[in-house]
């Protein structure tokens, strides 16, 4: 089991990690999100995700990234704790974050062979799709878990300290 110094990595880092996987001919996947507050929904979604390749890399948004598209109030968790978190799972292999709102230049970085993003996202939406699959990589969704969110979590939580 790597530890979880290894596991965390900047771009550079990662990148060449994935070149020499790749020529051994291994299977890199590739998913983003903030990640904030895990739940079974995001364990689920990550352990399915790993099936799909040799390595799973997740790259999560900053803790400006996330404030701008969940809000002012997000993330509940900062990016060092979530990373280390992510970092912590048997089924990810790699963690790094990124800046922007949207993946595309770390896709572009780090050239996965397969993209994953959760089932509320209609694939042909997916940030990064036509770049994986221009390069014979392979885009797909895999099926949320009803009632798993962190939004419905956060809601949940704020119903009970109103009650």
């Amino acid at each position: 089991m790597k530890s979880l110094d290894k596991k965390i990595c900047n771009w550079d880092e990662l990148s060449k990690n994935i070149q020499i996987y790749q020529s051994k001919g291994k299977k890199i996947v590739f998913t983003n999100g903030c990640f904030d507050l895990i739940h079974t929904g995001h364990t689920r979604y990550l352990q399915e995700a790993r099936l799909a390749g040799d390595f799973l890399v997740v790259a999560l948004n900053s803790d400006q990234s996330v404030s701008q598209l969940k809000g002012p109030k997000r993330p509940i968790i900062p990016l060092i704790e979530r990373m280390e978190i992510m970092a912590g799972f048997s089924f990810v292999d790699f963690v790094t974050s990124f800046e922007e709102l949207d993946p595309a230049r770390i896709i572009e970085s780090l050239k996965p062979d397969i993209l994953i993003k959760g089932g509320d996202w209609p694939v042909e939406k997916i940030i990064g799709r036509d770049f994986v699959e221009s390069n014979g990589g392979q885009v797909y969704t895999i099926p949320e878990i009803p009632g798993r969110s962190t939004s419905e979590i956060i809601n949940k939580i704020v119903r009970l300290y109103k009650s």
